[in-house]
């Protein structure tokens, strides 16, 4: 009956890692897509600035000047907030982390328990077995000595 429980409870427990292991998968692909996004920002920062740099060369009025800098400014701010949202996305890869190692530690603790409980059957059942044999014997010896 207590192996029934302790099965039940690691088949939870292993639904647990799981479901942990696949938010921590996820955590992980939103941290990349994050990533790449960031770059695609810095990338199209740069090159706009190049652009700017390039139209400015060739001259350009006060006033196209100003909107071509107030546009790099957007997008200055846009890195920014990106950057500061990159650091949520950090910390919650790191608390699946954590959190699938906690349900894997629960796991590993279960089984541990539920091998433990079956050896100790195992040793309980030798031992009925190896007393059956020590009666048999005993049994077979008494009568050889009767006849």
């Amino acid at each position: 009956m207590a192996d029934t429980a302790l099965t039940l409870i690691l088949e939870k427990t292993k639904e647990d890692e799981h479901q942990a292991s696949l938010a921590l998968n996820q955590a992980r692909l939103e941290l990349d897509s994050y990533y790449q996004q960031l770059q695609q920002i810095e990338q199209y920062r740069f090159d706009y600035s190049k652009q700017l740099t390039a139209r400015g060369q060739n001259g350009l009025t006060a006033s196209s000047f100003g909107h071509l800098q107030k546009f790099l400014n957007q997008l200055d701010e846009t890195l920014l907030k990106q950057k500061a949202a990159g650091a949520q996305f950090e910390s919650q890869v790191e608390q699946c982390s954590t959190h699938w190692h906690e349900m894997r530690k629960k796991r590993r603790s279960v089984e541990w328990l539920l091998e433990k409980k079956q050896a100790e059957q195992q040793r309980l059942r030798d031992k009925q077995e190896q007393k059956l044999m020590d009666e048999f014997a005993t049994l077979q010896f008494a009568r050889k000595l009767s006849r």
